[in-house]
């Protein structure tokens, strides 16, 4: 399963203040790469209080085509308003090395990082019970 959770506030740049047509021209570039990514999840991008903000969630069975293009989404959003700063927090069963952590993939300045999570990691025990080799939690 990859199972993941975020959100940007988009931003022209990291200046105190937008100018207006040049941000509203950056959110119709990223409306136009959801329209691109498809439908599968939560893809919503609104304005709240006169600021644009991108919320994205879902839970594919697994990471494949489409866990690689949302990462992907928060680095081109940071391309495209490099103001713009946020969250992305993913749990993929499947890789090997993080099976049991969720990764957070911070956006600050145009610049995509992944980091660990220390708030939700490790998934077993701090969110799910462990089993047991009989199947029982623990």
């Amino acid at each position: 399963m990859f199972e993941y959770h975020g959100w940007v506030r988009i931003r022209e740049t990291a200046g105190l203040d937008d100018d207006d047509a040049r941000l509203r021209s950056q959110v119709e570039d990223i409306r136009r790469l959801l329209a691109d990514l498809g439908e599968y999840g939560l893809l919503d991008l609104r304005w709240m209080n006169g600021f644009p903000f991108l919320h994205v969630a879902g839970v594919p069975n697994h990471r494949g085509e489409w866990g690689v293009r949302i990462i992907d989404l928060f680095r081109r959003v940071g391309e495209i308003a490099p103001g713009s700063f946020g969250l992305l927090h993913v749990w993929d069963d499947e890789d090997a090395e993080h099976a049991n952590v969720f990764r957070v993939f911070r956006l600050v300045r145009g610049t995509l990082t992944e980091h660990a999570d220390a708030l939700l990691s490790p998934l077993m025990p701090t969110v799910e019970d462990a089993e047991h080799s009989d199947g029982t939690a623990s």
